[in-house]
């Protein structure tokens, strides 16, 4: 009988944590009501002021991480409140004043001839609060053209860019919103475009529960002046959502994000895709159940990571994206796409990270980031200086 009412016990233990969990994340929710209503309505204002309806997408380079540590962890948002510049791309919303004097550098080697770089440089200023200023570059390499003869005409090159300016404001100590304003020019041969595009993002930070959530709304806008006249294409939307937390007792950071959330349909069955099974005796087109659909379907939208901290110097990142895995898989052989891995390391004032994505075998660009606090070497540099002087004194 005792032996029982112990069990008994433990299980109601059980049921009041698990019941306190649900509780708190409804508090938190709750509690998020206000910062996602702004959210919203900056959201819609936006859509409103920039959206045009036109052709295919245009920009998808803006799609590119220019960021090693969210390339590891599957190449979309991810939410971590840190010290990491190179998240700022892709999340305004922790921009504050931690980076000040802040530079942060991407170089990605990416497929056949073509390398895409950035640089990013935050600063916090005493009227205008927190700033980000970022350059991207995309080169496609060199082209031979020919006319319609097929006579040579020479070479030429194919190029994007795009000037970011980032904006991030801590509303209480645990909310914080931000957005990205950004410029966008094409130059491919004697045809180029000008766009602008916006970034809009709200955070949730709890310091003991060490977990964070971010909305962002991703590349809202269209083109002003287009390839060809009177077709405005789209800029490359998305709404995400990400969440990541800090193990307690063990140095490991799961993530958790979900992207395309604007649409549900992400997969395709019909006589092109050449993963169809056929029947042989009918010769029609044998379609998955329908729960092996939704299943698919709703796992193209999530990326799960996992990062591994054995300590503040050194970071280990893997992930897999189910949507990469079956757009790029093969079918005479097994494949890794969709899984992504790398590390960092950080030293005092500096950062490095390195990372792989896997599309298919044999081709997974490598990318290289580098970071510095040109405020916190500075007071490294005078303490350094500082106690030189001390030694030196008799």
């Amino acid at each position: 009988m005792p032996v029982r009412r112990m069990c008994f016990r433990v299980y109601l233990e059980k049921a009041y944590l698990c019941a306190s969990q649900i509780l708190g994340l409804y508090e938190v929710v709750f509690k998020m009501k206000k910062i996602l209503i702004l959210w919203m309505v900056i959201t819609a204002g936006l859509l409103h002021c920039l959206a045009q309806t036109g052709g295919g997408s245009v920009y998808n380079f803006l799609n590119f991480s220019y960021s090693t540590r969210m390339t590891a962890l599957g190449g979309s948002l991810i939410s971590v409140h840190d010290d990491d510049a190179t998240l700022l791309n892709v999340n305004p919303s922790y921009l504050d004043a931690r980076f000040n004097n802040t530079l942060a550098l991407d170089f990605t080697n990416y497929f056949a001839s073509t390398n895409y770089l950035s640089a990013l440089y935050a600063h916090t200023f005493p009227k205008l609060g927190n700033l980000a200023f970022e350059v991207c570059y995309v080169g496609y390499g060199d082209f031979r053209g020919a006319d319609i003869s097929g006579m040579e005409t020479g070479s030429f090159s194919a190029n994007d860019y795009a000037v970011t300016v980032g904006w991030g404001r801590q509303l209480s100590s645990r909310f914080s919103i931000g957005a990205n304003l950004k410029m966008i020019f094409c130059n491919y041969e004697m045809y180029n475009s000008f766009g602008l595009a916006a970034d809009v993002a709200a955070s949730y930070y709890n310091e003991d529960k060490r977990l964070s959530m971010t909305l962002l709304a991703k590349n809202i806008g269209s083109e002003l002046k287009t390839f060809a006249p009177g077709t405005y294409g789209r800029t490359p939307f998305d709404l995400q959502f990400a969440l990541s937390q800090r193990l307690a007792h063990v140095p490991f950071r799961y993530h958790i994000s979900l992207h395309s959330l604007y649409r549900w349909n992400m997969n395709y069955y019909g006589a092109d895709n050449p993963f169809m099974e056929t029947d042989a005796l009918s010769n029609q087109i044998v379609y998955p159940s329908k729960t092996s659909q939704f299943f698919d379907n709703l796992f193209r939208h999530f990326i799960f990571g996992l990062e591994i901290e054995p300590s503040k110097y050194f970071s280990f990142q893997l992930a897999y994206n189910h949507n990469v895995h079956q757009e790029m898989k093969i079918m005479s052989r097994s494949s890794l796409a969709g899984f992504s891995y790398g590390f960092m390391i950080n030293v005092r004032t500096i950062q490095f990270g390195f990372a792989r994505q896997q599309y298919a075998p044999g081709a997974a660009p490598n990318c290289f980031n580098f970071a510095l606090n040109l405020d916190e070497m500075s007071k490294l540099h005078q303490e350094k200086k500082t106690k030189k002087l001390q030694r030196m004194t008799p």
